[in-house]
């Protein structure tokens, strides 16, 4: 996250516009979860666009990192907000996440530094959740919503 720290170090803790990718990884009808370290809840597995990366990079770097897993991306869900979201530190955002749904291509979910925990859980039994866009991109989900995946592009320079 060297852009973010960088901007960050020039705006401190102002609300800012943030892109997002997150991703609702699947197995056996559940979906996987992570319990943070920065506030103790639960939240979908995702975050912030580095620069010059796309969104669907994003989401599956963010999958790697944040439980070890690599990831097929299968549908788009759509563009949801946080409108408020605020860090532990007091960093405060309105946050822009593109969702996607993806299966597991291998490994096993593993914690990093950012998780205490990592579930899949059933419809039936959904943890209460931090954010906005987060529980906003799983009723899309529950509702059915799929749509083929972007076709992102990066420009070249004119070429």
């Amino acid at each position: 996250m060297d852009y973010i720290h960088e901007v960050r170090k020039l705006t401190g803790p102002r609300k800012l516009i943030l892109n997002c990718a997150t991703v609702l990884i699947q197995r056996d009808d559940k979906i996987l979860f992570q319990r943070r370290t920065d506030n103790g809840k639960w939240g979908l597995i995702g975050g912030l666009v580095e620069m010059n990366e796309t969104y669907e990079q994003a989401a599956l770097r963010e999958a790697r990192e944040e439980t070890g897993l690599e990831i097929e991306l299968e549908h788009f869900l759509g563009v949801f907000h946080n409108h408020d979201m605020v860090w532990s530190n007091g960093d405060a955002a309105h946050v822009i996440s593109a969702f996607f749904s993806a299966r597991i291509l291998s490994g096993e979910p593993r914690i990093d530094e950012e998780s205490y925990e990592l579930r899949f859980f059933g419809k039936d039994e959904l943890p209460p959740l931090f954010a906005e866009d987060h529980r906003a991109g799983l009723k899309a989900w529950y509702e059915g919503v799929r749509y083929p995946l972007l076709r992102e592009n990066r420009c070249d320079g004119g070429n």
